[in-house]
């Protein structure tokens, strides 16, 4: 399959997370909050092992290792800048206050989502399995992101329709960075392997300062252990990945 249209594919597939999303929002409030915090240790379980299990390891064969560490701390504390600077944080619940201002999350949410896609397209044109893999940790992060996102836009006044067209509209950006990065990283090539760590630095930051904390409060032991359980699950899904791939 041409490198393009894996990454158009990829892309768009990322997109339907919102429609996935808007199917999780009938569950009653109580049941939904449950499934959330197994959706967000999925999700950082899946965040972390594309980090350091594709992503690192990849751009290791390309990249001197002081120079790899280097980028991809940068890369971390970038990320925590763009959060300061744009108000953007990832809420997975519906209320939450940080997103009461409906559009400021729309701005936020447009942005990663086109740095999503120029990550997918970054990896897919290193490797066709890497690319997967970056694709299903990301994947796996919309679906509760898209939850709160949602829930947010109605929380600010949005109507139900209105609210799921423009939440699919910002969620096409994702294709948008993925063209994107496709054009710009073939005119450089040579760049091409530094956007691994810089992808990976921005995986570790959503997952420990944003994911990891959530389902770390958990009171209930049972269901502390559990979502620990299914956040080791996302770490060895994407080893299993990594292994069918060799």
């Amino acid at each position: 399959m041409p490198t393009l249209l894996a990454i158009v594919i990829s892309t768009f597939i990322i997109t339907l997370c919102v429609w996935v999303a808007v199917l999780f929002m009938f569950f009653k409030k109580e049941f939904l909050g449950k499934i959330v915090k197994f959706l967000v240790a999925l999700s950082a379980g899946t965040l972390m092992g594309g980090a350091f299990l594709h992503l690192m390891p990849e751009a290791a064969e390309k990249i001197n290792v002081n120079a790899l560490f280097g980028i991809f701390i940068i890369s971390f504390a970038g990320f925590f800048l763009i959060e300061k600077l744009l108000f953007w944080r990832h809420c997975h619940k519906e209320n939450c206050s940080i997103h009461s201002f409906g559009y400021m999350n729309l701005v936020g949410d447009g942005i990663h989502n086109f740095i999503d896609g120029l990550a997918i397209a970054g990896a897919f044109m290193v490797d066709a399995h890497l690319g997967l893999a970056t694709t299903l940790a990301i994947a796996a992060h919309e679906i509760p992101q898209e939850i709160g996102d949602f829930g947010v836009l109605i929380h600010a006044g949005f109507k139900y329709k209105g609210a799921l067209v423009i939440n699919y509209l910002v969620a096409l950006t994702v294709v948008l960075g993925g063209i994107a990065g496709y054009f710009f990283f073939s005119f450089l090539n040579n760049i091409l392997p530094f956007i691994l760590p810089i992808a990976a630095g921005g995986f570790v930051y959503i997952a420990a300062s944003d994911l990891i904390p959530e389902i770390r409060g958990e009171k209930d032991a049972r269901k502390s252990a559990a979502t620990y359980l299914v956040f080791i699950l996302g770490i060895f899904f994407m080893f299993i990945i990594k292994f069918l791939d060799h």
